[in-house]
């Protein structure tokens, strides 16, 4: 009986994967702060969808990240 093992170049791309996520995670709730805390000036509506962008970029990150190391642990692609 063969014991499954990790694909470790498919980890790592889910690990960068959810190192962006988290990276965007804190950058775009502080974007759409200064956005919200500037509402007079010009750059408040493109401030606002850059951060909003980010925000569900953040979540898709996470979860395709997320996804990519569970496959990395679960999926067996060697054949022998």
């Amino acid at each position: 009986m063969e014991t499954k093992k990790t694909d470790k170049e498919v980890l790592t791309k889910g690990l960068k994967k959810m190192a962006f996520s988290l990276i965007l995670m804190f950058l775009s709730p502080i974007i759409i702060y200064i956005a919200f805390s500037n509402q007079e000036k010009q750059l408040y509506i493109p401030l606002l969808i850059i951060g909003v962008l980010g925000c569900s970029l953040a979540i898709y990150f996470a979860f395709k990240g997320l996804n990519t190391i569970l496959d990395s642990m679960f999926k067996n692609n060697k054949t022998n």
